[in-house]
């Protein structure tokens, strides 16, 4: 089986995102965060080893536990977050 590492930005840090949501929720392991976001405790740890990267589903669902936005969840990850203009016709 090959191991897929995430890319590795200068600021990119799964474990704030995960700390974060941890400390909103009062949890004290990851065993209570993957309860919480109802994944196999295996998925919180290949997140936190950068081998497998917070997708949208997972984002969605940390966004309806913690009730961050999507915007800080993102922001807490190191990922750049450029605002959305629309465009005139």
């Amino acid at each position: 089986m090959t191991t897929r590492h995430v890319p590795t930005e200068a600021t990119y840090d799964p474990n704030r995102v995960l700390d974060a949501i941890m400390e909103r929720l009062n949890l004290k392991n990851d065993a209570a965060l993957s309860r919480a976001l109802e994944v196999a405790p295996p998925v919180i740890s290949k997140i936190r080893h950068r081998t497998l990267p917070i997708g949208a589903t997972i984002l969605l669902r940390m966004h309806e536990v913690s009730e961050f936005s999507i915007r800080e969840l993102k922001s807490l990850m190191g990922v750049q977050v450029t605002p959305f203009h629309s465009v005139a016709a």
